[in-house]
C-alpha cells in the first residue's frame, strides 16, 4: 500500500534533537512531519540512553549514601535489591516522559509518523510503516538519525554474555563478576550502576587515563573514588581475545597493567564510543555530503550541501550530547524560517554522571596549555566548603580559567557531589561573556555547593574567605 503526503519541514530522528526542532517549527506555524521507529518520540537519548540510565545511576547514589552513612552514625543494613522493581522503575520513568511527548506532538498537531525512512530524493522520503509504505515530499528535511554503539568485529562474539550499552540498560541480572571495555563516560557510569548493585566489576581502557577529554585534575578525584568501589581499573591495556567459556567469557589482555592470564568473566560490556547513523538513509540520491569520519558536512546553519536539507546531532558531529542536538535543531528551524542565526556557541556543557560527579563547560586547562593562551587558573578544594563537609562530600573541586589580561572566564570545571546541576552557572557565565571579578561579586547563598564558584573566582586573585595564602615578601 502506498501513499503520498506533503509536509513543509519534514523531521527524520525523533531523539532530542529531531523533537525539538519538530514543537519549535511547530510552534512557529509550520506543517510538520516526525519520523521515528518508536511509538513516540524520545530517540536513543530517553528510551535506551541518557533517561534510564539517570534513573538507574540514582538508584546507585542511593545505596552508595547509604552504606556512607555508617560513619555518620546511621545503619541501614546490607540493601536488598528487587532487580524486577528496579526494572519496573526505569520502565516507569521512560514510558512516562516519552508518553509526554507524544502528548505534546499531539497537540501540537505535528504528524507523527512511525517507521523507518530513507531519501528517495532531495525533495521526497520514503517512509516504511506497519501499515505500507508512503511517500512523504517536503519543502525542507532536518536529519536527525542520531548515533548507535561502536562495535570491534574482531572482537565481537555471539554471545549472551557480551553486552553494549542498550543491552546494558535492560538488567538482564546481575553478574557476579563484570568487565567493562572502555573508560569513557557511558563506561564508567554503567560500571558505578552494576558495582552498586553487587557486582565486581573491572574496568580496562587502552588510553593513559580515563576521561581523556576531561581534565585530569578532576578526574583524578573519580578516579580515587572508583578505584575504591570496583576492583579493577587497568590503563594502557587492551582486550586482544574473547572466548566462550563455562557461564561466561574467558578474556584475553596486553598491555602495561594486563593480568598475567586470561580472565573470565559473566558480563562483558563493551563501551568505547558511538558512531553516526549514516547508512541506509538513501544519502546518495541527495547532495549530502559525509565527511571521513562519518559525519554529514554542514555549515553554521546546519544545513547540508543540499539546500533543501538540514543535520543536526550526532549526525553532524562532536560532541554527541542531546542539549548540543536540540540546539542545533532550533538554529536548523530558524535558519529555515528565514532568520539570520548561526550555531556558534561558547560553551556546551559536559557531564559525567558518575559519583562524584564531572562536568565542564568552555575551554579547558588542558586546551588552554596546547592553544598556548594566557590564562589564570584558580581551583577552590571542597575540604574548604561548609556544605560539602557537612553532607560527608569534602572531596570535591571547583576551577575557573579565565583570560589574563581582561579576567574573562573562558572554562569552568567541577568535580563533585550534583556539580551536573552547578555548571548552568559555568555556561552563562561563559556565553554572557563575564569576568572574574563578576562571578566573585555575586552574592551566593550560604551554606551551598554553589558559593565554591564564587570563592574560585576570588582566588585568581590569590585570596578568598576559606583558604588562606600567606603573601610573598
Amino acid at each position: 500500500m502506498s501513499e503520498n503526503a506533503n509536509t513543509h519541514i519534514a523531521v527524520l530522528g525523533g531523539g532530542p534533537g529531531g523533537y525539538a526542532a519538530a514543537f519549535k517549527a511547530a510552534d512557529m506555524g509550520f506543517k510538520v512531519t516526525l519520523i521515528d521507529k518508536q511509538e513516540n518520540p524520545g530517540g536513543v537519548c530517553l528510551f535506551k540512553g541518557c533517561i534510564p540510565s539517570k534513573a538507574l545511576l540514582h538508584i546507585s547514589k542511593l545505596i552508595f549514601e547509604a552504606e556512607e552513612s555508617k560513619d555518620w552514625g546511621i545503619d541501614f543494613g546490607k540493601p536488598k535489591i528487587d532487580l524486577d522493581k528496579v526494572r519496573n522503575w526505569k520502565s516507569k520513568v521512560v514510558n512516562q516522559l516519552t508518553g509526554g511527548l507524544g502528548q505534546l506532538s499531539r497537540m501540537r498537531n505535528v504528524n507523527y509518523v512511525q517507521g523507518t525512512a530513507q531519501f528517495s530524493s532531495s525533495k521526497q522520503l520514503e517512509v516504511a510503516t506497519a501499515e505500507g509504505t508512503t511517500q512523504i515530499d517536503y519543502d525542507y528535511c532536518i536529519l536527525a538519525a542520531g548515533s548507535r554503539p561502536t562495535r570491534i568485529p574482531s572482537l565481537m562474539i555471539d554471545s549472551e554474555h557480551v553486552m553494549d550499552s542498550t543491552d546494558a540498560l535492560e538488567l538482564p541480572e546481575i553478574p557476579k563478576k563484570m568487565l567493562v571495555v572502555g573508560g569513557g563516560y557511558i563506561g564508567l557510569e554503567l560500571g558505578t550502576v552494576y558495582a552498586s548493585l553487587g557486582s565486581k566489576v573491572d574496568v580496562v581502557e587502552m588510553a593513559p587515563k580515563l576521561l581523556m577529554a576531561a581534565d585530569q585534575d578532576l578526574v583524578k578525584v573519580l578516579e580515587g573514588n572508583l578505584r575504591h568501589r570496583m576492583d579493577n581499573i587497568m590503563l594502557n591495556t587492551g582486550v586482544t581475545k574473547l572466548e566462550e567459556a563455562k557461564n561466561g567469557i574467558k578474556v584475553h589482555f596486553n598491555g602495561e597493567e594486563a593480568p598475567d592470564k586470561p580472565v573470565t568473566y559473566n558480563k562483558v560490556l563493551f563501551s568505547i564510543g558511538r558512531r553516526p547513523n549514516n547508512e541506509n538513509l538513501g544519502l546518495e540520491k541527495t547532495n549530502v555530503k559525509v565527511n571521513d569520519k562519518g559525519f554529514v558536512v554542514v555549515n553554521g546553519q546546519l544545513k547540508t550541501d543540499d539546500d533543501n536539507i538540514y543535520c543536526i546531532g550526532d549526525l553532524a558531529g562532536e560532541p554527541m550530547l542531546a542539549h548540543k542536538a536540540a540546539h542545533e535543531g532550533y538554529t536548523a528551524v530558524d535558519a529555515i524560517a528565514g532568520l539570520d542565526v548561526s550555531f556558534d556557541p561558547h560553551a556546551i556543557p559536559a557531564v559525567v554522571f558518575t559519583d562524584p560527579e564531572i562536568a565542564w563547560a568552555g575551554i579547558t586547562e588542558q586546551e588552554a596549555k596546547e592553544q598556548q593562551l594566557r590564562v589564570k587558573v584558580a581551583a577552590f578544594p571542597w575540604a574548604a566548603s561548609g556544605r560539602a563537609t557537612a553532607e560527608g562530600r569534602n572531596d570535591g573541586l571547583t576551577k575557573v580559567i579565565s583570560e589574563e589580561r581582561t579576567g574573562r572566564i573562558l572554562g569552568i570545571g567541577l568535580v563533585g557531589s550534583g556539580v551536573g546541576e552547578m555548571i548552568a552557572e559555568g555556561v552563562l557565565a561563559i556565553e554572557m561573556a563575564a569576568t572574574v571579578d563578576d562571578m566573585a561579586m555575586s552574592i551566593h547563598p550560604h551554606p551551598t555547593l554553589s558559593e565554591t564558584m564564587m570563592e574560585a573566582a576570588e582566588m585568581v586573585h590569590g585570596t578568598t574567605t576559606h583558604i588562606f595564602k600567606p603573601k610573598r615578601k
